[in-house]
Parts: structure tokens; C-alpha cells; sequence
């Protein structure tokens, strides 16, 4: 919700709901296990979830817990609701769910410094590509598959895209996929003359100093997708090797002559656009259509795309290690609660991420009727060709887009990130 996943507070204070459109899944219907495991060799004990062992899932608490969710992405906006039903329908086993937010790059430390103390309280992580690839390469989050592949029957079948799920590398699981990008929202009463390709944008840029807004792509979905989506368009050798890219950081830096600051998050830089203090956002497609149903900025403004391949946004749940394993079998249980058809369609929202969906035969007709009505409300007809017309990426791997934060970190956002 571009997170990327982005400031999760900014997000709600601009109420930002749920995603919704029609991805055309066809196919199975996930059916994901939901009882108890029973684990080998009788009642579990209380473990560390990061050494559970292949095949033996934990017992689901004979008493009901209190569980805690932190989302570092946005995530609550399309995940919330299948939670919430998920502690209604199953009041024996969870008592309450807590939800609090932070920014992705707050997350490792949050987690060290309970992991550190053996002293884990926060059991249920919802991070876009950002946090998870933080948590993976510092060691934080469980293994769930292999290790509890038995509590999701079928979920590379079942997946739109089972690549996505493969860039967590079994330490998490994919249930928000869609938000393709990069785009850009404008107002068209100042931006008349679209740019289509990267030097357009650059020679317009360079013509309107301080007219363009973006955040930093480690907290922001559609910072991030410019940050993947840039290296096809300029023709690198090697799109998924920061290391390599020797058109895209000399891009970076001669466009940020021209950008007064980056925000550390999304919804700062529409708030700012809608507002007429800048011309040009950075969005992704669920970005552009959420903050016009929204009222962030006006319904009329208009969306353009510099994009030769679309990068999709992914979010997902983990685990973290140190949790008990009561608190472990109802986060699995929870996992494969919310990759339910049922649930799924709740993800369609306001368009947040558009679609939304990350598994098989989950139409826009299974949303709830508010959603279809907000999606029709903003719809572009050009995002749907592009999706048609375009290759479609997946985002970088774990390591390399750390890396590539890390790279733009230094090199573009150095004192001017805030």
C-alpha cells in the first residue's frame, strides 16, 4: 500500500483503504489449511520459531493469546479487515490483535532489541519488498517454507505470480501483488507537454527545478519502483545488479539537481501535489488511483509512464524468530487465513494497490460493492494497456536491493532526504 510500503501513519491519516481491480485470475481457488497442526512426538514446547523443523507444524494454543501485528508498509489498508475476521472466527485461539506501525527501516532494530532480550512481542510482520529484504539479509524473520509448506496446500499453484513468492526465499508469504509502476502523477494545467521517455523527463525536470517530488525509495513504493524500473529503461546490461549500473546512478544524481528534497515517505509527496506545490509525484498505478478516490489530489490529474518494463510491488507476512510456538501456530494459521479467496478480495480496497490479489480466482466481483464503486470512479483505461503491453518485472532479489537502496542512499539522497 508502495510499501512499499511507506510511513503507515501518513497512510491512514489519509485514510488510504484497500486496492481493487480486475487482474483476470483464472483457476484454482486457494484452499489453505486452517486447523491445528499436530506436530511429531506429542505437545510442542516453546521453541524459538526460527529452529522448527521441516514437516512438524505446532499445535494451535489451547487457550486463547494476544497477538501483535506491526506493518512497516501500508499494509493495514488492504490486510486489516481479513485479520479482524480472522480473531472474530477464531476467538479460542487469539484473545485480541494489537496493530502498530513503524517504517521499514525502523523494523531490524525494533526486532533485534526483542530478539536480543529473548523477550519477542511482536509476532506477525506485514512489510512490502523493503522490510523483507532487511529482515532476510540481518536474519530476523522464520523460515515458513519448506519448514510449514504443510499449512499451504498448493501455493506456487495457486499464486498469479509464483515468482514473487520465490523472492522471499521461504521467509515469508507473498498476499498483496499488483501496484505496477513506475509512473508519475501531474497536474495537467502545468505539465502540457508529457514526457515519454527518460531524457524527457530529465530535460523537463531540468526546465522546472523543484517541481518534481519523490520519497526514498527504502520507505516508498513508488521511489522504489523508479529505482527498479530505471535500469530497462536506460538499457543496463545487467537491470538486477546495482553494482553494475553505470547509466542509472549518474541519471540519479543529475535529476536530483533539480529536486529540492525527498520525503521519507509517499503520502507526504502527494500531499504535496494535491496541494499545488509541485507539478510531478513519482507514483505507482495503485498510488496514482487511491489518492484520487481519496481527494488528495483532484480526480482530473493525470498519470504518464517513462516505463519499458513495469516492475510489479509485492508485500507479504513473516514471522520473526524468538516467537513462541503458540504464538507461531496461530501466525502460520493466520498466513494461510488471509491467502483465502474470501479474504483476498478484500485486498481490491480504494485501489491502493492495484489490483491487489495475489492469488488465482479472486475477480473484482468478489470485492464488496464500495470497493468495485471506487475503482470505477478513477480508472485509466492507459494502465490497463500497459499491463497488456509491457513485460512485466518482479522486484529485485533480497541482497541486491539492498543494495541498491544503500547505493541511492548515498549517492542521490545524502542531505536532502527529510
Amino acid at each position: 500500500m508502495d510499501g512499499n510500503r511507506d510511513l503507515p501513519t501518513r497512510a491512514r491519516e489519509l485514510k488510504f483503504d484497500r486496492r481493487q481491480f480486475l487482474m483476470g485470475a483464472g483457476a484454482l481457488a486457494l484452499t489453505a489449511a486452517c486447523g491445528p497442526g499436530r506436530p511429531a512426538g506429542g505437545a510442542a514446547t516453546a521453541t524459538a520459531a526460527g529452529s522448527a523443523a521441516a514437516a512438524s507444524l505446532p499445535t494451535l494454543p489451547t487457550s486463547a493469546i494476544s497477538f501483535s501485528v506491526i506493518d512497516v508498509a501500508g499494509q493495514l489498508q488492504l490486510t486489516k479487515a481479513a485479520i479482524e475476521d480472522y480473531g472474530k472466527q477464531n476467538s479460542k485461539y487469539v484473545s485480541g490483535i494489537k496493530f502498530e506501525t513503524a517504517t521499514a527501516p525502523e523494523l531490524p532494530a525494533k526486532l533485534k532489541a526483542q530478539q536480543q532480550a529473548n523477550n519477542v512481542q511482536l509476532h506477525f510482520v506485514l512489510t512490502g519488498s523493503d522490510g523483507l529484504s532487511a529482515g532476510v539479509e540481518q536474519g530476523l524473520f522464520t523460515k515458513v517454507t519448506p519448514d510449514y509448506e504443510k499449512k499451504f496446500p498448493g501455493l506456487m499453484d495457486n499464486y498469479l505470480q509464483p515468482k514473487a513468492q520465490e523472492l522471499a526465499q521461504g521467509y515469508g508469504i507473498l498476499v498483496v501483488y499488483g501496484n505496477y509502476g513506475p509512473t508519475f502523477t501531474y497536474d495537467p494545467k502545468k505539465l502540457t507537454t508529457v514526457p515519454k521517455t527518460a531524457d524527457d523527463f530529465l530535460a523537463w525536470a531540468k526546465a522546472n527545478p523543484k517541481q518534481l517530488i519523490y520519497a526514498r525509495p527504502a520507505n516508498s513504493g513508488p521511489g522504489r519502483s523508479m529505482l527498479m524500473g530505471l535500469p530497462y529503461v536506460l538499457g543496463e546490461a545487467n537491470p538486477r545488479d546495482p553494482n553494475s549500473w553505470t547509466k542509472v546512478w549518474p541519471y540519479y544524481e543529475e535529476l536530483g539537481k533539480y529536486v529540492e528534497y525527498y520525503t521519507t515517505g509517499t503520502a507526504a509527496t502527494f500531499k504535496e501535489l494535491g496541494q499545488g506545490a509541485r507539478t510531478v509525484a513519482l507514483s505507482t498505478m495503485g498510488w496514482d488511483l487511491n489518492v484520487r478516490v481519496l481527494g488528495t489530489v483532484p480526480k482530473d490529474f493525470k498519470a504518464g509512464s517513462i516505463a519499458t518494463r513495469l516492475v510489479a510491488d509485492t508485500q507479504y507476512v513473516c514471522i520473526p524468530k524468538g516467537v513462541d510456538n503458540d504464538h507461531l501456530a496461530v501466525a502460520l494459521d493466520l498466513a494461510a487465513w488471509m491467502l483465502k479467496p474470501e479474504q483476498q478480495a478484500k485486498a481490491y480496497d480504494n485501489a491502493f494497490f492495484y489490483p491487489g490479489p495475489a492469488v488465482k480466482n479472486v475477480p473484482l466481483s468478489m470485492s464488496p460493492k464500495e470497493s468495485q464503486d471506487a475503482v470505477g470512479s478513477v480508472v485509466r483505461p492507459d494502465f490497463d494497456e500497459l499491463i497488456k503491453k509491457l513485460p512485466i518485472e518482479t522486484p529485485l532479489e533480497t541482497k541486491a536491493l539492498v543494495t541498491a537502496f544503500d547505493i541511492w542512499d548515498k549517492r542521490v539522497g545524502a542531505g536532502k532526504t527529510q
